[in-house]
Order: structure tokens, then C-alpha cells, then sequence
């Protein structure tokens, strides 16, 4: 697979934008649609039904109603409506994107690395953080996985989709934007105000801790996170211990290529390491371990997850945890797992449309249910402010016991 064709499934993250989509997939390309006929996109009796007869209807009386002398543009009443369309699937990641944000959107997939840093989703209809990027002005100002965004600038996000939060905190470095967030189980929302960034994203950090405990820290499945990850995998086998901790808190996701190949080196080959579900649309695609798999029955191994452990995280998470390898510590994971495919429409638009779930091994639907833990084990206030981190202590007890 060429690195152009290489599958991101970012949850569409917020404000660094390297970010693609969360939790997500995506692929970039897609048939160039002026060259298809119209029976190849939809239904011609749908076209010509009285229904569809609505619209035109709808189009007509607006223009001659419409108050404003000053009406749109034939091109702003069909941006419109597709949008519209869109969002009528009740998928709050299938959007379309008129030529602004549609050259903003690209400008993200290139790398423009400036903004609060923190990744982003929609969970539950509300718009909130999955994670702050570590260093980042995020992380600095106080912001967790889990809060809830309720008002950017003043704005309310009532109804907002991600793509257009990013649009309102996104921006040049040195500028700022005033975010309302509320935490749950805390008395009432407060304002940050959030100086914007060069954003800087980490991969990889390692660790021991007594008891003869490896440890690796990985933020994020970046392009080469795979080969830091073996580089990782390899100091722990000549350390010559075989208890090892992986933290996936806080991370979102990225190529999944990266999280195949991390779990083949701990599973046979033909084993699951996830499934690509495509609904009625065509048939799965099941991603078997490529059978590197160096680790013997020796092996002892936890997983640390929490809210923000999302999308390729939680398929690396959920394949060693569902084959066996892996006991998972923390809470509940985000539960992020599907795969968009970039459209283009014309020349300066596109439609980015869901197109895949991502399911485990045990066929659990990551978007929907995301991944409960072995062990909960709640990071409380008390904890945070005596700085004591009690998900890997309790990995570390349970790796290596007290005699």
C-alpha cells in the first residue's frame, strides 16, 4: 500500500489538524462524478417522483418570497442542499464541504499543525473532547478527555458537527479563542481562553517500572509509530523481561496500518486483528495478523485505555484484549471506529461520506460500544491532585504482586 493510499482513522480531531477523522477512516479519492450519468448515482424514480417535485417548489417560492431583496447564489441555494442531504443520514461525519472548507479540509491533510491541540468527536449528540494533545496549550490549560465543548466564542454547539467547531478553534498561532467547557461530575461549565499553537505531536516514550515492568507510552498511530513501535518491542526483548505495559490513554488513533502491524507482532498469523464492515454495500474486509507474533506464553501484558483511547487505538486495544494477549485497565473506551471516503464533486468540492464500521475481533462495533476494561479503575480528583496515577499502579500490582 502506497503511503498516499494509506487509510487514517483519526477521530476527526479537532484543532491539530494534521487530524483526519476520529476516530476514523479515510479514504481520498473517489470517482470523479460529472463524468457519471445520473442513473448511476440514485434512483431515477426518485428523481422524477412528486416528492422530488417538492424541492424545486421549495427553490421557487423562496425566491420569489424571501424578504432580503439580496438572495443567494444559485451556487450557495445547491451547497445548500447538499449539505442538507448529508446530514439527513444522522451521521455526524458524512458532511459536505463547499470550496472554503473544502480547501481548509485539504490544507489539514497536508499538516498545517497550528491550533489549541486537542482532538474532538460527537458522542452522544454532544460535542466534546476525546483527548488534549500532551504539551499541548490544551493540555496546559486544564482540558480532559471527556469534557464537553458547549460554546465556542460565545457560539453555542447545539446541533454543531465536528467540521465546523474545527472551523471556529482552528487558527493562526498567537491567536486565541475562548472555549465553554463542562467536566462531568463538576458543579457548572467554566470559559478557557486558549492562546492557539504550532502544534507539536509526539509517538512514542518508554519506561520500566519495579518488578522488571516495560512500559511504552504511545500517543498516536502517526506513519512511522510502526517502526518506533518495533524499535520499542525490541529493547524490551533484549532487556530480557516479559512483562510489558502499552498506554494507549489519550490516544486517538491514526493509520491503521500502523495498528495492524503493532498487533501482528502478538498474534499467529490468521488471526483477527479487526474487520472492515461495509453494511449491505459490499462484503467485509477482515485485516489478519501478518504472523510476526515473537512473544510466547511467557508474555505478560496489560493495556492502559481511557476515554480518550479511540479509533485505531481501540482496534489495537480490542485485538489483543479479544485474542487473549492483553487484559485492558482504565475506563471505557471512546468508541470511534468507522472509515470515510473522500469524494470529490467538482473541482473545489467534496463529500466526505461514512462508508465502514470498524468491528473486533469478537464482532463488537467500535463506534457503538467501545471497549470496557478487565480492571476500572477511576482516575479521582484526589488522585489528580496528589499526582498519582492509580490505572498503572494497578497494572503494575497486578504485573508484579506484592510477596
Amino acid at each position: 500500500m502506497n503511503k498516499g493510499d494509506r487509510k487514517l482513522i483519526y477521530i476527526l480531531v479537532g484543532i491539530p489538524v494534521l487530524v483526519i477523522t476520529l476516530f476514523l477512516g479515510i479514504y481520498i479519492g473517489g470517482r470523479n462524478t460529472s463524468s457519471v450519468n445520473r442513473s448511476d448515482l440514485v434512483d431515477q424514480t426518485v428523481i422524477s417522483s412528486q416528492k422530488f417535485q417538492i424541492f424545486w417548489k421549495a427553490w421557487q417560492i423562496l425566491d420569489n418570497k424571501f424578504v432580503t431583496a439580496a438572495s443567494s447564489t444559485p451556487d450557495q441555494k445547491i451547497y445548500g442542499s447538499i449539505q442538507g442531504l448529508a446530514s439527513s443520514y444522522g451521521d455526524p461525519y458524512t458532511v459536505f464541504f463547499p470550496p472554503v472548507e473544502n480547501k481548509a479540509f485539504q490544507e489539514d491533510i497536508a499538516g498545517n499543525f497550528q491550533g489549541v491541540g486537542m482532538e474532538i468527536g460527537i458522542k452522544d449528540k454532544q460535542l466534546q473532547v476525546v483527548s488534549p494533545i500532551k504539551d499541548s496549550p490544551a493540555f496546559k490549560a486544564g482540558v480532559k478527555a471527556g469534557d464537553l465543548i458547549l460554546k465556542i466564542d460565545e457560539k453555542s454547539t447545539q446541533g454543531m458537527s465536528v467540521d465546523q467547531a474545527v472551523k471556529l478553534i482552528r487558527g493562526v498561532k498567537d491567536t486565541t479563542v475562548k472555549i465553554n467547557f463542562f467536566t462531568i461530575g463538576t458543579p457548572r461549565p467554566v470559559d478557557k481562553i486558549i492562546t492557539r499553537d504550532v502544534i507539536s505531536i509526539p509517538t512514542l516514550d518508554t519506561d520500566t517500572k519495579p518488578g522488571g515492568i516495560y512500559v511504552i507510552k504511545l500517543y498516536s498511530f502517526t506513519a512511522d509509530s510502526a517502526d518506533l513501535f518495533r524499535t520499542a518491542l525490541r529493547q524490551f526483548v533484549l532487556s530480557g523481561k516479559h512483562k510489558l505495559i502499552l498506554d494507549l490513554r489519550g490516544n486517538p488513533g491514526g493509520y491503521l496500518d500502523a495498528a495492524w502491524d503493532m498487533a501482528s507482532w502478538f498474534l499467529p498469523g490468521g488471526k483477527t486483528v479487526v474487520t472492515e464492515d461495509f453494511g449491505s454495500n459490499k462484503e467485509q474486509k477482515i485485516y489478519k495478523s501478518k504472523g510476526y507474533n515473537i512473544f510466547n506464553s511467557n508474555l505478560q501484558m496489560m493495556i492502559l485505555v481511557d476515554a480518550g483511547s479511540a479509533s485505531a487505538a481501540e482496534i489495537l486495544a480490542g485485538a489483543l484484549k479479544e485474542n487473549g494477549v492483553a487484559k485492558l485497565i482504565g475506563v471505557k473506551t471512546f468508541g470511534k471506529g468507522s472509515v470515510q471516503e473522500l469524494v470529490p464533486l467538482t473541482s473545489d468540492t467534496s463529500l466526505k461520506v461514512t462508508i465502514a464500521r470498524w468491528l473486533t475481533p469478537g464482532g463488537h462495533n467500535l463506534s457503538h460500544d467501545g471497549l470496557e476494561p478487565d480492571y476500572e479503575v477511576i482516575i479521582t480528583d484526589k488522585d489528580i491532585a496528589s499526582k498519582t496515577d492509580s490505572q498503572m499502579i494497578k497494572a503494575v500490582d497486578l504485573l508484579a504482586p506484592l510477596p
